[in-house]
């Protein structure tokens, strides 16, 4: 299991609300290289059904359609985008139009004018479909079987193939009806994409991870969490995201609760690795973060909320969310979301506070002034797993904990794709530049203004990330779930990015909250000539455009 040791850079903090910027307009955007960006925001909607109906968004730039996942109502809303700072409702597609016993629509793609929708089936631990829709008019040109829950679908860059995460969750554990289907990846070969297609032609190749069953022990020692009670390795492993390599050869896949990536190789359409992600050491300078809502006492289980940001001595999960991909002279990097998430189900429950888990204290031999580290005004409060990776359970005979394992890094990580090795780590810059926000508080919620709300579990929660290249730059945006925002960095050198820009829209508890899905359109494709960021806001159940203005 590797640790990241490189620390992380950061440059100063600033909230944009700037105007646009005078620069080249129509697809110049894309061809020169920016010396800078600021983020804008120059349009929204907001969804009639409240929490949860903003989540995920794909934009057809022949169309001039977004497709919005409305996990409130189960559908996919469909947004005029042609004036970007005014969408309009044009028309929603309800997952009940798409078949029987189908549950919520989960995810969206589009590619040559065809979307594709991933719908769960009803209960959930079935097989779910992929639905295929025509952009223009939103004609549906037929459905495949997938796996179970599918919760993410995405085209291949040369549009030959679309992909499919299947989650595969249980339904509980250790319960007289628990079921657990295996996660799988779909492997979808299409043909025939057009605006104007009125059939296309598919082949669906199901991916799973039986092969690897036998391989529990070895995969375990590597370091992939293998912890649901009474489940082989095919049944525990839950694809989450999928990115696929520029040359679309290579697909990678988080394995979220596993804290791992699967390595698909297309061509041969098979699984050929899992890949550990390793721990963090929030120890190391640089890589702290704020881990309790009691701080402002000194060794007491009754302090007040204060910012407190500073090394401490646990390992955190990575536990990547989103994914996505690029390349830097012919090498690939991958970017993850180091979200961080806890399987909770009747049956089973992993996550609990250090003070509670430690019942029995923590180990002097491990641990400096263990007495007081346990209290709530320092480590007491913060949430861990009990359930670190199968019978491992970070206790010595004593039961006293020797080692704390918590959810997320609370950053965003750069990968070498071959060997699925970090080269860098924002550490804990999410957190020191949300220090002093004038619209929210620090390690808000995005359902709460509370100061701290979030310190004690996985702070600003980074879930969602896209990638977009301007002239020779890459600029990889990150969305904040809790306290809200999207982080900008200049990706173009893996080892060493660069902090861009940050722009925040909520407003307490109003505004945009809750960012879920990225959506990157470059100039060339947009609507006004100028690369644009659609924001799905979940918590909020808004849609933001965000217009990037570049400077020369």
């Amino acid at each position: 299991m590797h640790t990241l040791i490189r620390p992380a850079r950061f440059f100063a903090l600033s909230l944009v609300t700037a105007t646009l910027l005078a620069a080249c307009g129509g697809g110049d955007d894309d061809e020169r290289t920016p010396a800078s960006l600021t983020l804008s925001k120059i349009g929204g909607f907001t969804h009639e059904s409240g929490e949860a109906s903003a989540e995920i968004t794909a934009f057809d730039p022949l169309s001039k359609r977004l497709f919005v996942v409305n996990g409130a109502l189960g559908t996919v809303d469909v947004l005029d985008l042609k004036d970007p700072t005014s969408p309009k409702l044009i028309s929603s597609i309800a997952a009940s139009s798409l078949g029987s016993n189908l549950g919520a629509v989960n995810s969206v793609a589009v590619h040559q004018g065809i979307v594709a929708l991933a719908v769960e089936a009803s209960p959930k631990q079935g097989n779910g479909i992929v639905a295929w829709v025509r952009a223009s008019d939103l004609a549906v040109l037929g459905t495949d079987t997938v796996g179970a829950l599918p919760d993410m679908v995405t085209f291949s860059p040369d549009g030959k193939h679309l992909l499919v995460a299947n989650e595969g969750e249980p339904s509980s554990y250790n319960q007289p009806d628990s079921v657990d289907p295996e996660g799988s990846v779909s492997l979808i070969a299409v043909s025939g994409l057009s605006p104007t297609a009125t059939s296309l032609t598919r082949t669906v190749t199901q991916l799973g991870f039986t092969a690897f069953n036998g391989q529990m022990d070895s995969l375990r020692a590597a370091g992939v969490r293998i912890f649901g009670p009474g489940a082989t390795v095919a049944q525990d492993l839950e694809p989450e995201y999928i990115t696929v390599s520029a040359d679309s050869r290579t697909a990678y896949v988080t394995l979220q609760e596993n804290n791992a990536v699967a390595v698909v190789d297309i061509a041969s359409k098979s699984i050929t690795a899992i890949k550990p992600l390793g721990t963090k050491n929030h120890s190391l300078p640089g890589m702290g973060m704020d881990v309790s809502d009691e701080d402002g006492g000194s060794n007491t289980n009754s302090g007040t909320p204060v910012i407190k940001i500073a090394p401490v001595p646990t390992k955190g999960l990575y536990l990547p969310d989103a994914i996505a991909s690029y390349q830097v002279a012919g090498t690939t990097y991958l970017i993850t979301a180091n979200e961080g998430d806890a399987r909770e189900y009747d049956g089973f429950e992993e996550e609990v506070r250090i003070r509670a888990h430690c019942d029995q204290g923590l180990d002097p031999t491990v641990f400096t002034n263990a007495e007081q580290l346990i209290l709530d005004s320092n480590l007491g409060r913060l949430r861990v797993t009990a359930a670190p990776n199968g019978n491992v359970t970070g206790k010595n005979a004593a039961g006293q904990c020797t080692e704390l394992y918590t959810y997320g890094a609370r950053s965003f990580t750069v990968w070498d794709a071959a060997s699925v090795t970090p080269v860098f780590d924002s550490g804990d810059a999410f957190e020191q530049a949300t220090v002093a926000l004038p619209n929210a508080s620090f390690n808000a919620s995005n359902s709460n203004n509370d100061l701290d709300g979030r310190s004690t579990s996985k702070g600003p929660e980074p879930e969602g990330v896209a990638i977009g290249k301007i002239g020779n730059k890459t600029f990889a945006f990150i969305g904040l779930e809790r306290v809200g925002g999207v982080m900008v960095y200049d990706v173009s050198t893996p080892s060493a990015p660069v902090y861009v820009t940050y722009l925040n829209t909520r407003e307490g508890v109003a505004g945009d909250r809750g960012p879920e899905g990225l959506a990157f359109v470059p100039a060339a494709d947009s609507p006004n000539g100028k690369p644009l960021l659609i924001v799905g806001n979940e918590t909020s159940g808004t849609t933001a455009v965000l217009q990037l203005n570049l400077t020369y």
